[in-house]
C-alpha cells in the first residue's frame, strides 16, 4: 500500500530539487566570480534531492503484514543482493565520470586557443541575459571587438608571434572584467564582451577602457608588439532583441569604426543603418544568382577628341536586377569584391566586350577601342592570361582594340610583380590604361617603368576647373608629363558621364 500524499510529497521534491539544481549549473556556466561556491551548492541539491526523494519513496510504501511475514521467510542470497546493488551503482559512477569527461573536453575545445568560451557559449549565455533583463526591464551592452591590421601582424613576425598576442590580450581584458561582464571569442580577431545592465553612456565609458587596455604594449618573445582595435557597439532590447541582430548591429558599428580610420568606437543608428546592412545584405545575396543567370549588361560611353570625334568607348557594367531594375557599379561593385564574384563578373564583362570589338571590325564600325575595366583580383588572377588568350582566339580581333583599365593604386601595389604583368599583357598586344590618376599613390618614379599606353585623369580634377586655379596647373603638368611619356591622355567630364549609349 501507498500514502499518496508522500507519494506526491517523493516527487515534487525529485521535481524541484532537479530544476534548483539545473538552474544553478546554467548560473555557475555563466558565472565569473564565486565558482566554488555554486559547485558545492550544486551538489548539495543534488544529494538532497535525491535522498529526499528516496526515503520519502520507501515511507511511503506501507507491507502487509502477509506479506511481510512472506519476506522475512524467504531465503535471499545476501551476496547476490550486494554484488547487484554494488554493479548498478558502479555503472552510474561510470556513467557520469563519462559524462563529466566529455563536457569537460567539449568546453575546452569550445575554448580554443584564449581559453575563452565561442559564439556557442555567447548563445546560451545571451538566452539566459535576455530571460532575466526581460522580466526587469534592463539593458544589455554587447560589444564587437575586431583587432586592427592584426594579419600585419602574423605576416611580419610570425603566427605563433600573432597566437600569444591573443592570449595576452584575451587575459588582459579578462582581468578587467567585473561580476556582470563576459568576454568571447567569436572568430580569429573578433570578440564580443557582453555587460549587462549597461545602458548606451556605460557602454561608452567601457568601450573607452577596452581600447586603452588593448593598446597597451604586448611583450612577446623579447619583441615589443602594439596594436589597437575597432570597436562596434550595440544595445539591448534598443538594437535587437535575439543574438543574431544584435551582433550584426555590433558588427555594422565596428566596420563604420574601421571606415572611421580605425582605433574608435561607434553606437549603431537602429534606423538608416539596419536598413543599409539588410539591403547589401539582400543585394549580396541575389549577386550569386545573377552571376549564375548573367543578368548583367554592357553600356559603351563615348570618348572623344579634341575635335568631338569618337576614339573609342569605355565599357560600362549594369545589373538587370529582376526587381529591382537597372543597378550601377556604386551599389554591387563592393559585395562583388568582397565575395570574390568580381571575378567571373570581370571575365563575363571581357568576353562580351571581345564580341562587340569582333562586330565592330566586321561592320567597320569606327567606335573601338573597347576600354574594361580590371579589379585588383583579376589583375592578380593567375588564369587572367589564359582566359584573355583563349578569348582573343576564339574572336579572332585585333588585340589592339582591347583597353584595360587598372586603377593607380593597383598597378602600385606590389610594383615589381605589377610591372611584369603589365609587360605580358602588352605582349599579347593590349593596351593599358592607368585609370583615376592624381587618386592614388602619383609616384612618378615608378611612372617611367610602368608599360602603359594611357592616363585617365580622375574627373576630380576637373569639378569647378577655373582658369588659372591650382586643378589647371596640376592639369598642365600632367598633360605635359604624359606628352613626355608619349601617353594618351584622358579626361572624364560630367557632361560625357552622362552621355552613355549601348552601341550593341
Amino acid at each position: 500500500h501507498y500514502d499518496p500524499l508522500l507519494v506526491i510529497s517523493s516527487i515534487l521534491i525529485a521535481i524541484f530539487g532537479s530544476a534548483l539544481s539545473f538552474w544553478f549549473i546554467f548560473k555557475y556556466k555563466t558565472a565569473t566570480t564565486h565558482r566554488t561556491v555554486l559547485k558545492l551548492t550544486i551538489a548539495l541539491l543534488m544529494a538532497f534531492s535525491i535522498v529526499g526523494m528516496h526515503y520519502t519513496g520507501m515511507a511511503a510504501t506501507l507491507f502487509d503484514e502477509r506479506v511481510a511475514m512472506i519476506l522475512s521467510a524467504a531465503q535471499t542470497d545476501q551476496s547476490v543482493l550486494l554484488f547487484t546493488i554494488i554493479f548498478i551503482t558502479s555503472l552510474v559512477f561510470v556513467a557520469g565520470f563519462a559524462v563529466a569527461v566529455l563536457e569537460a573536453r567539449l568546453e575546452e575545445r569550445n575554448q580554443h586557443l584564449t581559453k575563452l568560451p565561442n559564439r556557442l557559449s555567447l548563445t546560451d549565455y545571451a538566452e539566459v541575459i535576455f530571460s532575466h533583463h526581460r522580466l526587469k526591464e534592463q539593458k544589455a551592452a554587447f560589444l564587437y571587438i575586431d583587432l586592427d591590421r592584426f594579419k600585419s601582424v602574423n605576416d611580419a613576425f610570425g603566427h605563433h608571434i600573432g597566437d600569444q598576442l591573443l592570449i595576452q590580450m584575451a587575459n588582459r581584458l579578462h582581468q578587467k572584467l567585473s561580476q556582470n561582464q563576459k568576454l568571447f571569442r567569436i572568430g580569429g580577431d573578433e570578440f564580443v564582451l557582453i555587460s549587462e545592465h549597461t545602458d548606451a553612456n556605460e557602454a561608452i565609458e567601457l568601450a573607452e577602457k577596452v581600447l586603452h587596455a588593448i593598446q597597451e604594449s604586448y611583450s612577446i618573445a623579447n619583441k615589443e608588439i602594439n596594436i589597437s582595435a575597432s570597436l562596434g557597439i550595440a544595445i539591448y532590447p534598443e538594437h535587437g532583441t535575439n543574438v543574431q541582430d544584435l551582433l550584426i548591429n555590433a558588427d555594422v558599428a565596428m566596420l563604420a569604426s574601421k571606415d572611421q580610420g580605425r582605433n574608435t568606437f561607434t553606437i549603431f543608428h537602429s534606423a538608416s543603418d539596419q536598413q543599409d546592412v539588410r539591403s547589401q545584405s539582400k543585394l549580396i545575396n541575389d549577386l550569386y544568382k545573377a552571376v549564375d543567370e548573367q543578368q548583367f549588361i554592357l553600356f559603351y560611353q563615348p570618348k572623344f577628341t579634341v575635335n568631338y570625334e569618337i576614339c573609342g568607348v569605355e565599357a560600362l557594367i549594369r545589373w538587370k536586377h529582376p526587381t529591382l531594375g537597372l543597378l550601377t557599379p556604386q551599389m554591387f561593385i563592393e559585395g562583388a569584391e568582397k565575395t570574390g564574384l568580381i571575378i567571373p563578373m570581370g571575365y563575363w564583362a571581357l568576353e562580351q566586350a571581345c564580341q562587340q570589338i569582333q562586330k565592330w571590325e566586321q561592320s567597320n564600325s569606327p567606335f573601338y577601342p573597347i576600354a574594361v575595366n580590371l579589379s585588383a583580383l583579376q589583375f592578380e588572377n593567375k588564369k587572367l592570361f589564359c582566359v584573355l588568350e583563349k578569348l582573343l582566339d576564339k574572336y579572332q580581333i585585333q588585340p589592339e582594340h582591347l583597353i584595360l583599365e587598372i586603377t593607380e593604386s593597383t598597378a602600385m601595389h606590389h610594383i615589381e610583380s605589377s610591372i611584369r604583368t603589365l609587360e605580358r599583357l602588352r605582349k599579347l598586344g593590349i593596351r593599358i590604361a592607368i585609370d583615376d590618376f592624381g587618386t592614388g599613390y602619383s609616384s612618378f618614379l615608378y611612372l617611367k617603368d610602368l608599360p602603359i599606353d594611357e592616363l585617365k585623369i580622375d574627373r576630380g580634377f576637373l569639378i569647378d576647373l577655373q582658369p588659372n586655379s591650382k586643378e589647371e596647373a596640376i592639369l598642365e603638368s600632367i598633360i605635359h608629363l604624359a606628352a613626355k611619356l608619349e601617353l594618351v591622355v584622358t579626361a572624364e567630364e560630367n557632361l560625357v558621364l552622362n552621355r552613355t549609349h549601348n552601341f550593341a
